[in-house]
């Protein structure tokens, strides 16, 4: 179990605190394995989100909150240029004092800069405000264009999407890349998931099993996904039977070891629909699923649309979160 705390100052966006939800329930959602628990903050002062459409939580936790924490996020907030209240600042010095890994998100950075805790390191701001966080922290190497910022245990994010790659980066540091694929996938679906279910996903068939010979033998399957892969293939590189094979791997991942096949096969085909502009007759070859046919008929039956229809939606998705971080790009 890995506790991350979210503490929120007065004005924090509204979109960097709930952000930290939607990524690590993503992640644990969709990995079995991985387990995250999450708690909101409140600090001095704390009345409601900043607009547009503010918004009050109610939650049981203030600094305290932040004393087990193994992560502790700390968002924007609207008096960013003022020095954060004391009770904030030794509470933050406090928890990196004994190894906690901190977070800092757009203008959080300045309230994490304000503790002294990035004096000597580098970090990251929104655009706008990079120059006036080098300003005003003369010791901090502020990188300008830097996306996601690590120093030691300091990870600092700018720009709109800064708290979604921010918490990604963190996925990807305790769980890996295979991991954090198939969550930032999950993440941008449940952004913008349309009532008819136009644009559907496949649970993840990545959960590591705990008997070495079939994780073995998943990774070997997940490397060799273009190639015609057998029951029997499979068994033989386990260096065990077709039917303990598959009763090991039922009991391990609640598949059989074909059909744990397939949904690798179609979470490929999500991947190079979302990442590459190969046509469905090289990605069905290239997940060896063969034809065009049997790929869009395998991926209609495991996520309820087309390839067509699925690349699309996702890039439409994406452009739309990020048009706002290219428009500030060119104000700047």
């Amino acid at each position: 179990m890995s506790l991350i705390a979210v503490l929120a100052l007065d004005g924090v966006p509204g979109h960097q605190l709930t952000t930290p939800g939607l990524v690590f329930a993503a992640a644990a959602r969709h990995h079995p394995w991985v387990n995250y628990d999450l708690r909101i903050c409140t600090a001095p002062g704390f009345e409601r989100t900043g607009g547009p459409a503010a918004f009050r939580i109610e939650t049981s936790w203030g600094l305290e909150g932040l004393e087990d924490a193994d992560t502790v996020l700390l968002p924007g907030c609207a008096s960013f240029r003022d020095a954060p209240p004391p009770a904030v600042a030794n509470a933050l010095r406090t928890a990196a004092a004994r190894g906690c890994r901190i977070g800092a998100i757009d203008t959080g950075t300045f309230v994490l800069a304000a503790t002294g805790l990035l004096d000597g390191r580098a970090a990251a701001t929104s655009r706008r405000h990079a120059a006036e966080l080098a300003r005003l922290y003369p010791r901090i190497e502020v990188d300008p264009d830097g996306s996601v910022v690590s120093h030691g245990p300091f990870h600092t994010a700018a720009g709109v999407l800064g708290g979604l790659d921010l918490c990604l980066r963190l996925v990807t540091i305790d769980h890996g890349e295979a991991v954090v694929i198939e969550t930032e996938r999950q993440a941008f679906l449940q952004l913008h998931s349309p009532a008819d279910g136009s644009v559907g996903n496949v649970s993840p068939s990545a959960i590591i099993p705990s008997d070495g010979n079939l994780e073995e033998a998943i990774r070997w399957m997940e490397a060799n996904l273009q190639h015609p892969l057998t029951l029997t293939q499979i068994a033989g590189h386990a260096s065990l039977g077709p039917r303990t094979l598959t009763r090991r791997f039922r009991t391990e991942t609640g598949l059989s070891p074909l059909q744990y096949l397939l949904r690798a096969r179609i979470q490929l085909a999500q991947r190079l629909l979302e990442r590459t502009d190969d046509p469905i007759e090289r990605i069905a070859a290239r997940t060896g699923l063969g034809t065009p046919a049997n790929l869009r008929h395998h991926f209609h039956r495991y996520t309820g649309t087309t390839p067509g229809i699925y690349r699309n939606a996702f890039r439409s998705l994406a452009a739309a979160l990020t048009w706002a971080e290219r428009d500030q790009a060119e104000q700047l």
